[in-house]
């Protein structure tokens, strides 16, 4: 090697050297966590409603005119509290140099439940400077371990729900990759034992509570072998503490071809996979339901959650004055999920129930993100209508 690639090379090693140490102190921390917040002991839950950027303040805006029309009572005693977080805009990121402004941040702490518009990621050739995706970033810092995403067809016989691993793979260090030379690029998947085994152990506690009955196990770990295989090993063994739960396994790339056969899909229940896999099939799994503006997910910590629209910015529709008429249907699934989560059981059935109705039964009002169609705040009223009429 010439001169110049040995001083690349020890350049490489010593940046790896160093994330290699950040992800062992990583590790170790997240073995500290032990218990889950209960939040019926609150006095006060506080919900932080987050815009990001493009049309995620005003599909943020309307979820959360109907999340305080479901808690009126709630607000008004003072068991439930708004905290409208601003900050997230990519003009902020930019301007900060940061994923997550600190003062951001520090608000987002201060908040036990987060509502959080779409946000967008910088990426190659946007003229944009290298930041970390703000929902990593924020996954990361509030460690949030589990992303959760539903999605039923019934029609179909579809009752899927993901659990997707949110803080490692190979997002855990996504914006850390080393050109090594102008010949050789590096990026890094990362998996810890404790990191496996909280997603693993989630998913089949969902899966004995819910009488699912199979949890699948979801790797590329026939050529991924360190990584995933450590992901399938110590979700089998999860598994052995569940006898009533059938576990099996498959590899990413056959699970994308069965989500599409009418003979086998139907067999699938929970499932439990990495980052970036879990990413990839959750949109595609979407399609099925009318895709991914119809899909909110959820992201679970032991002390933090945080709930989202699995859709983008969709700046173009801010750019060509298109933004009222954005749909709000995913930000209000995801609505559903926060107001499960916090333990308004019956608001969240209310809130699933009418938009079922809107969405797919009577469908009064359309959604097209154009004139053609109603506005965010029109589909709002309708829901709230809805939701009314159903008492």
């Amino acid at each position: 090697m010439t001169d110049l690639e040995n001083k690349a090379l020890d350049e490489a090693v010593a940046k790896f050297r160093e994330l290699m140490e950040s992800q062992l102190a990583r590790a170790k921390k997240i073995k500290e966590d032990k218990d889950f917040v209960d939040y019926q002991n609150l006095d006060k839950i506080v919900i932080g409603i987050c815009g990001g950027d493009g049309i995620g303040p005003i599909i943020t805006k309307e979820s959360m005119r109907v999340m305080d029309f479901l808690l009126k009572d709630e607000v008004a005693k003072g068991k439930v509290e708004f905290k409208v977080i601003d900050g997230l805009t990519i003009e902020n990121r930019v301007k900060h140099l940061k994923a997550i402004p600190d003062d951001v941040l520090e608000e987002l702490k201060a908040c036990h439940v987060i509502l959080k518009g779409p946000t967008t990621t910088p990426h190659q050739g946007d003229g944009l400077p290298n930041i970390e995706s703000a929902n990593v970033a924020m996954r990361k810092a509030l460690d949030l371990f589990a992303n959760v995403r539903p999605v039923k067809v019934p029609e179909e016989g579809i009752d899927w729900t993901f659990f997707r691993e949110n803080t490692e793979g190979g997002y855990a260090v996504g914006s850390h990759g080393v050109n090594i030379t102008d010949d050789l690029a590096v990026d890094f998947t990362v998996a810890s034992q404790e990191g496996c085994e909280r997603i693993a152990r989630l998913a089949y506690d969902y899966a004995q509570k819910n009488n699912k009955g199979k949890v699948s196990i979801i790797t590329k770990a026939n050529i991924i072998k360190t990584t995933d295989g450590k992901f399938l090993n110590t979700a089998k063994k999860v598994g052995e503490e569940y006898p009533d739960i059938v576990t099996d396994d498959w590899f990413i790339d056959i699970t994308t071809a069965k989500l599409i056969d009418p003979a086998r899909r139907k067999d699938f229940k929970v499932f439990v996979l990495p980052n970036l896999y879990g990413d990839i099939i959750t949109d595609e799994a979407a399609e099925f339901q009318g895709g991914v503006g119809t899909a909110g997910s959820a992201n679970i910590g032991k002390k933090y959650a945080m709930f989202e629209a699995i859709h983008g910015s969709a700046p173009r529709m801010i750019s060509e004055g298109r933004g009222k008429y954005a749909d709000p249907c995913s930000m209000l699934r995801a609505t559903v999920m926060l107001l499960s989560h916090i333990g308004y059981q019956k608001e969240a059935d209310a809130l699933e129930a009418a938009l079922d109705k809107c969405m797919f039964e009577e469908k009064k009002l359309t959604i097209t993100g154009r004139d053609t169609g109603c506005t965010c705040e029109e589909f709002g009223d309708y829901v709230m209508e809805t939701i009314t009429a159903g008492k």
